[in-house]
């Protein structure tokens, strides 16, 4: 039974784009039941995998809750009886986060930007974290656009971040990011991610802006939560909260695309 002075707790592994949005949903579901919520970040694909070997020797608890930045991770662990069916509970968007030596002048523009072979295109690992995966989705876009895309963006891209977890006090605003680090010192020109991490990262930089898609580029995100087998019961009251009108309002306000609210005016 909870308490104030001793609330029941359930851990959630989630994925390193809801580290901005996750505290706010976890602090008003924590306010209207009393049950903490503890979070771990990170790609999802090896949060996936650390769910997978959860018991073995110093791969960590399996948490209750699993929020993926896709649905195929867990999907996967479904299909393992690990975990109920993904739901989806929120959407993102790719962009390009471009430095202004890249002359990238819009979205009309980007992808011959992102071909020029002077250009150093950066993104996420593929398999690792969805973020990468999406990017591959788009250089499979493009190919239908320029035949002979796909294999000159899969050759040229610089998977800059996503194949590690970051350090627990990571966060995706950090003036030194990766992602800003190398755009600022030349080790990339142009950034494909989520819309909810990069546009913050803009508003920070001068040099850098974003890029919209154009339509023909266009992917995802998908975002899937999936109870874990023999989870606490207040995992799927969580779950349920993130679905509710006041959590979908929460992720909308972060820069997510609710799936249960009406599109906005």
């Amino acid at each position: 039974m909870s308490s104030p002075t001793a609330p029941d707790r359930i851990t959630v592994f989630a994925a390193g784009s809801l580290r901005v949005a996750l505290p706010a949903l976890a602090a008003a579901f924590t306010a209207a039941t009393e049950v903490a919520v503890e979070t771990r970040h990170g790609p999802a694909g090896l949060l996936r995998e650390r769910i997978e070997a959860g018991d073995r020797p110093g791969a960590g608890a399996r948490p209750d809750l699993f929020l993926s930045a896709d649905l195929g991770h867990p999907a996967r662990l479904a299909a393992a009886g690990l975990a109920g069916p993904p739901v989806l509970f929120a959407r993102n968007a790719m962009v390009a986060l471009a430095h202004r030596r890249a002359a990238v002048a819009g979205s009309a523009d980007l992808l011959d930007r992102m071909l020029d072979p002077a250009i150093r295109l950066g993104t996420s690992t593929p398999l690792k974290d969805p973020s990468g995966d999406y990017a591959w989705a788009i250089f499979r876009r493009a190919d239908r656009l320029r035949p002979g895309a796909f294999a000159r963006l899969d050759a040229k891209a610089l998977k800059l971040v996503g194949g590690t977890e970051p350090p627990p006090a990571a966060t995706t605003t950090a003036p030194y990011s990766p992602i800003a680090r190398a755009l600022a010192e030349g080790d990339a020109d142009i950034f494909l991610g989520y819309a909810t991490g990069l546009r913050p990262l803009a508003a920070e930089h001068a040099d850098l802006t974003i890029v919209d898609l154009p339509a023909g580029l266009m992917v995802g995100p998908e975002y899937g939560l999936a109870l874990l087998a023999g989870g606490a019961p207040d995992a799927a009251r969580f779950a349920l909260f993130l679905l509710s009108l006041d959590g979908q309002a929460l992720l909308r306000r972060a820069g997510f695309s609710p799936v249960a609210l009406p599109a906005e005016p």
